[in-house]
């Protein structure tokens, strides 16, 4: 069987070909697949991120973050929370890496922890400074967002798992 990269003639067409399906993705996890709460959603979308961010090079998957959770915030009416967004789960993407055989490896496993500091602070920080203009009252959705990277690591972990299983790391 021939490598996805030697079907399409080019990594650069498949990594732009990959960002876009993981960015559609991502949003259709986020903005159709989710658990309202008082302030917003609680979604598994960050499972796609945290998969993308272990098959794509770090500016491929930054992107796909960026816009697929950001576009899911912008039509789903949560605008103010895109600038935060955008930020959050690119800078999420820096805690994976691409670089290991299987995505199941101790990096990916221990990147979820970084994944719930930044999730949980950003977002705490994100609306304590520029929505309720107090620090502890921007904190009132930590456990919505933590549960939000939980859900997202056990979904992450068991899709990782079938991946890794299908060899297709082998097969990029």
């Amino acid at each position: 069987m021939t490598s996805l990269k030697a079907r399409t003639g080019s990594s650069k067409t498949l990594n732009i070909s990959l960002t876009a399906l993981f960015a559609a993705m991502c949003f259709v996890l986020t903005a159709f697949v989710h658990i309202p709460t008082i302030k917003g959603y609680v979604h598994i979308g960050d499972a796609v991120i945290f998969v993308a961010a272990c098959l794509l090079p770090k500016p491929y998957a930054m992107c796909a973050a960026a816009i697929g959770a950001s576009l899911s915030d912008a039509l789903s009416g949560y605008w103010i929370w895109v600038p935060a967004t955008a930020v959050i789960k690119a800078l999420t993407v820096l805690a994976f890496t691409a670089d290991k055989p299987k995505i199941i490896c101790a990096r990916n496993i221990a990147a979820l922890l970084p994944a719930l500091v930044l999730c949980v602070g950003g977002y705490g920080l994100y609306s304590g400074v520029f929505i309720y203009h107090s620090l502890p009252s921007g904190f009132i959705d930590a456990p919505a967002n933590a549960f939000q990277v939980i859900a997202s690591g056990a979904v992450f972990v068991l899709a990782a798992a079938a991946l890794d299983r299908s060899q297709l790391r082998k097969k990029l």
